[in-house]
């Protein structure tokens, strides 16, 4: 019998255990034909995972956020956070990719869009070129600020993660849709790992502590406490806003 074939999110372009390659030059060697080789279009298509399970790549994100996520819902509040030329920029992100991955993991409760921006706010200011040391590359980079360390777990069919792979590459990192996919996916993994640790579901409180490296910090670690209550600021803000 057949073995069955995974289904995929309805955004992605190729079938489960594939990936989508935009169109791009590609050199072909020297032949016997062409003794100094030449240089030919490869249009797009779907190229097989090394993992054979779920990876996304750089193109593919693109691509998915350009055609998907103008028209999503559940919209984060508006309010800009006092950000001003920021705060709302990347509303259509957050939206977009806050409901892909809620469409893939499916939790009991599911993550919002204000949350994410909430975080985004504590973490970066909504800057997506903040680089938390400027005299290190493989530093926390980017809007959800991701270590270098980071994104390469994201792809590591070794590691942790068993399916939903990212494959990316640091500079990648610097574009804002491809951040924030990526940040999601590690807030998920982060929330599996303090449900973990914890002996029951976190929520996502507990996950945002997780993802900011202090869930197992005493409750009254001051840099804890302080951190929480910017984030947990921001959110709450954003919540009012929404029962108006």
């Amino acid at each position: 019998m057949a073995k069955k074939k995974l289904a995929t999110h309805p955004w992605r372009l190729c079938p489960y255990g594939e990936h989508w390659v935009k169109t791009h030059s590609m050199k072909v060697p020297p032949s016997k034909t062409h003794p100094g080789g030449y240089t030919t279009i490869r249009h797009e298509h779907c190229a097989r995972n090394p993992s054979g399970k779920d990876q996304l790549y750089s193109d593919e994100i693109l691509e998915m956020s350009g055609k998907n996520f103008n028209d999503i819902k559940q919209q984060p509040c508006s309010l800009d956070l006092s950000f001003k030329d920021t705060g709302n920029q990347f509303d259509h992100l957050i939206a977009g990719w806050t409901q892909y991955w809620n469409d893939i993991f499916k939790p009991k409760a599911l993550l919002t869009p204000n949350i994410v921006k909430a975080l985004i706010a504590s973490e970066s200011g909504f800057n997506p070129n903040r680089l938390a040391n400027k005299k290190n590359s493989n530093s926390a980079r980017g809007l959800m600020q991701l270590l270098n360390t980071t994104r390469k777990a994201l792809g590591d069919e070794k590691g942790d993660l068993k399916d939903h792979y990212l494959t990316v590459t640091k500079s990648d990192l610097d574009d804002p849709s491809i951040n924030i996919c990526s940040g999601i996916r590690w807030l998920f993994e982060k929330q599996r790992l303090a449900s973990s640790y914890l002996e029951r579901d976190s929520t996502w409180e507990e996950a945002i502590k997780n993802y900011k490296g202090k869930l197992k910090k005493p409750s009254n670690d001051p840099e804890t406490i302080k951190q929480m209550k910017i984030f947990n600021d921001y959110l709450r803000k954003l919540n009012t806003c929404e029962k108006k």
